[in-house]
């Protein structure tokens, strides 16, 4: 399988990394992984020009998003990692999904979306300043998963389950008990 890892954090050793990393160290060794710093990437922002929906891609000039649209087509699972901001995902992550709308899903012609990825695993992880219970009463981490949920599921994605990791400001370190969790998500695929 070709797993495609996208990590939208704009940290490479942050917590969120720290977590993908676990989850790429569950995996099968058969399994063929492709890390993408999604920060790294030049992407022009999404015009909402909608000319995507029938042409079936981005009509702005190629860039990273472009390439990373066929990445997403070619892969058989996805792992996605973002920091929670402002109860959603990271804006950089949240620009490549804008732009790569048809790397999900097609449209029949009452707009009703066809699936791309049926079936297809996918694992999501993100991280969050609140402390637990904070997190998840204030909508902050469940924000940034339901965000990133709904794109996957508009692909027909198989959400294998997801991992947060609540305070990591004051608490930065990830607990046994979290990478456990992570490597048994990756051992999933």
């Amino acid at each position: 399988m070709k797993i495609l890892l996208l990590n939208g954090s704009p940290r490479k050793n942050g917590t969120v990394a720290g977590l993908l990393r676990a989850v790429a160290e569950g995996l099968d060794e058969k399994h063929q992984v492709d890390w993408i710093d999604v920060y790294d990437l030049r992407m022009q922002p999404c015009i909402a020009c909608m000319k995507c929906r029938p042409d079936g891609e981005c009509c702005l000039s190629k860039d990273d998003a472009h390439r990373l649209g066929r990445m997403i087509r070619q892969s058989d699972g996805l792992i996605v990692g973002t920091p929670t901001h402002w109860g959603n995902m990271s804006a950089q992550l949240k620009l490549l999904f804008d732009r790569n709308v048809p790397a999900f899903f097609t449209q029949r012609s009452n707009g009703l979306p066809i699936p791309r990825h049926k079936s297809k695993p996918a694992v999501i992880v993100t991280a969050c300043t609140w402390p637990w219970p904070l997190n998840f009463i204030l909508a902050e981490s469940r924000g940034a998963i339901r965000a990133v949920r709904k794109i996957l599921r508009c692909g027909g994605y198989k959400i294998l389950g997801t991992l947060v990791k609540p305070g990591s400001k004051h608490k930065p370190e990830i607990s046994n008990r979290l990478l456990r969790k992570a490597k048994t998500l990756g051992a999933r695929f």
